[in-house]
């Protein structure tokens, strides 16, 4: 049975791109910002008061199990 959130492709894509920037963050006001606050009201990323968002533990293991297909 399906038991993990669906998350649409582009979303997806953006929970990998918040891994590859790491600590940097990704900046407010780029084309996946709409997917950003989606996850962010996920509890995968979370918006710092620099304006940037970066990944969650909860990001990290749904990026695992989605995008890595990871256990």
């Amino acid at each position: 049975m399906w038991n993990e959130p669906y998350l649409e492709t582009c979303c997806r894509s953006a929970l990998h791109r918040l891994t590859l920037v790491r600590g940097h963050g990704r900046p407010p006001g780029l084309a996946d910002q709409p997917c950003l606050r989606r996850l962010e009201a996920r509890g995968l990323a979370r918006e710092r008061p620099d304006g940037r968002f970066e990944i969650t533990p909860a990001g990290t293991a749904q990026h695992g199990a989605l995008v890595l297909r990871r256990a």
